[in-house]
């Protein structure tokens, strides 16, 4: 089987194909580490290994992306799919046609890129370093009262995804964007065409940070994937330049995005190892989340700093007799931020899987950043020791009432009108701190704005115009017991004042009325210019809103089927995690999520312009 590297279509004078890479992928390692819990357990439910072996491997495919295992198969890429069904079933796959036309692919070369790469680009998770997520008028190009004007431009659909969240970035006149079933894509931005596209080994969650190569020749995209690896491409022909995997712990993952500075890139290192533990015979748990910087010019390692120090050692026993381990825990969720007057980056971290409790997790850590030492720490929240096996009661496994109390969202560094620096940052418990980057991270102030909860609170991120701090809010409310929210409680989104820590304004969101289903929860980053900031909901909704007032502006239905450019079945669901990207006169957010608190499936990413 081979995993192709699809360039623009070599009929494109002065652009020819290039070598494919082929990601070993290891079958056997992929079911042990996501399917033989269930597989080998006994259960009916799941077949044995001899019962899957007698299937082919198309019927594996059909059930892992249309039958039973839709939800597991959403969890793995295209290409983690194709290698587990090969594994177990024994007998090769036949080679499955490109689910994307020639059509599809631009038919013009792009001999501008490096020229355009000096106009307007939304570039990584929130444009600057400092992870403001906020765009200046002049690349915005977006005036407040043209936002009542946005139309929709085109579509794009991600082939066979369940979800599209990852945050797209604008670069030279182009959109690169990640999908989950394993793709990298490279746009037009005017029309949506496919410059080059990529397949990587794993699912893309991360956004693509791009510089220019040390080398000196041209520009590097860099992002990460849902197995641990980092890729460096070619910005402009998707080339591959390198790529190093960045931790070996079997369900480690890279969901925030790297951050790019001085030819360092940081990367961040989470895991989904907490969800395991709704099954009592997990060994929960080992993993310890960290931060890594990588040479940007070969990606070898400089340091790697672990937000736990030590390794986990055998604690408890569960009530059925489970061994259980720790410390464990304390994710990077996000990008990290960048202080170079304090030669500093900060991260925020999740909470802790098992215990023993460590005072690293639910923090804001700040670390050297050329030596990764930790510099200081501040924890909100002690003694969250959560994981899936919370909702069972069993106070072996977690603790009574923990509140699972991530910082899923990046910090941001940002400097005041008056001229002060502060370092803000939003957690599910819906408060907003504020921090002295310059003291050793001394609170400044704190604000609640919602209720908070699992769900709930400031997840993905922030967005601040120097004067004011605008958060979403999730604030989900279960009922029943299982995935349904409470459609008569929600979120909105709050604007803080950055020096005071004052409320201005607070928005509610709007009612449901009869729309079903209905998530009135905002946990997708929000993206913000001058005079307007956006905001994403699970009900498919994206909202534009006057930063002077919190009135709705403008707003879009996303729930909806979509002709593409790509000739791919779209449509439009819950809008989570990536906010949208606001350069050159347009916007560009995916639409569908069907992981975690999303309600609506889909796949597809929108382009609005006001021209």
């Amino acid at each position: 089987m081979k995993l192709r590297l699809l360039y623009i279509l070599s009929s494109c004078s002065g652009i020819a194909a290039g070598s494919a890479p082929a990601w070993a992928l290891d079958g056997a390692a992929l079911y042990k580490t996501h399917c033989s819990a269930c597989h080998e357990a006994g259960d009916q439910r799941a077949p044995a290994r001899s019962v899957l072996k007698q299937l082919s491997p198309q019927q594996i495919i059909t059930a892992l992306e249309k039958g039973a295992m839709i939800a597991q198969g959403a969890e793995r890429s295209r290409a983690e799919r194709r290698v587990l069904a090969e594994y177990l079933s024994g007998k090769p796959l036949d080679e499955m046609a490109n689910p994307i036309p020639k059509s599809a692919f631009c038919q013009s070369s792009d001999r501008g890129f490096a020229k355009a790469a000096s106009g307007p680009s939304w570039n990584g998770w929130a444009v600057t370093a400092q992870n403001t997520r906020f765009q200046p008028a002049g690349a915005a190009g977006l005036p407040p009262e043209d936002v009542p004007k946005l139309k929709l431009k085109w579509a794009f659909g991600f082939p066979g995804a369940t979800s599209a969240s990852a945050q797209p970035v604008v670069f030279a006149g182009r959109v690169y964007v990640g999908s989950w079933e394993g793709d990298l894509y490279s746009l037009d931005a005017k029309t949506g065409c496919i410059r080059w596209m990529m397949e990587t080994e794993a699912g893309v969650r991360s956004a693509v940070t791009i510089g220019k190569a040390p080398s000196g020749t041209g520009y590097t995209a860099y992002f990460g994937d849902l197995a641990a690896n980092v890729y460096a491409v070619d910005a402009e022909t998707g080339e591959l330049r390198w790529k190093a995997k960045v931790d070996d712990y079997p369900l480690a993952r890279i969901t925030g995005s790297p951050t790019l500075h001085d030819d360092r890139l940081y990367v961040p290192l989470s895991a989904r190892e907490e969800s395991r533990v709704s099954d009592p015979k997990y060994v929960c748990c080992k993993f310890r989340g960290s931060v890594v910087a990588l040479d940007a010019a070969d990606g070898k390692p400089i340091w790697k700093t672990y937000v736990i120090e030590k390794e986990a050692q055998p604690t408890r026993i569960s009530r059925i007799g489970t061994q259980l381990w720790g410390p464990a825990g304390g994710a990077v969720w996000s990008a990290p931020t960048v202080d170079p007057k304090q030669n500093a980056i900060y991260v925020g971290t999740g909470n802790s899987y098992s215990f023993p409790p460590v005072k690293t997790t639910d923090a804001i850590v700040a670390m050297d950043m050329k030596t990764g030492r930790i510099r200081w720490v501040r924890q909100m929240t002690d003694l969250d020791v959560w994981n899936g096996g919370c909702r069972e009661g069993d106070p072996v496994v977690c603790s009574e009432d923990a509140p699972d109390y991530d910082f899923g969202a990046s910090p941001i560094l940002v400097e005041t009108k008056d001229g002060k620096r502060v370092l803000v940052a939003g957690n599910k418990s819906a408060i907003i701190y504020a921090l002295d980057p310059d003291h050793d991270g001394k609170t400044i102030w704190q604000q609640k704005i919602g209720r908070g909860g699992t769900s709930g609170g400031v997840l993905w991120g922030p967005a601040t115009d120097s004067r004011n701090i605008f958060a979403a809010t999730g604030d989900g409310v279960r009922v029943g017991g299982g995935r349904e929210v409470d459609p008569n409680m929600g979120g909105g989104i709050t604007a803080v004042d950055v020096s005071t820590g004052e409320k201005v304004w607070s928005t509610p969101h709007p009612p449901c009325g009869n729309r079903k289903p209905c998530s009135p929860t905002q946990a997708a980053a929000v993206s913000a210019t001058a005079g307007v900031v956006f905001s994403g909901s699970n009900d498919g909704r994206i909202r534009a809103y006057s930063t002077q007032d919190g009135k709705i502006l403008w707003e879009y239905d996303t729930v909806q089927e979509f002709t593409t450019v790509n000739a791919v079945k779209a449509k439009g669901g819950s809008i989570n995690n990536g906010g949208p990207a606001i350069a050159g006169g347009m916007v560009f957010t995916n639409s569908g999520y069907s992981h975690h608190s999303g309600i609506i499936p889909g796949n597809v990413l929108l382009a609005f312009s006001a021209q």
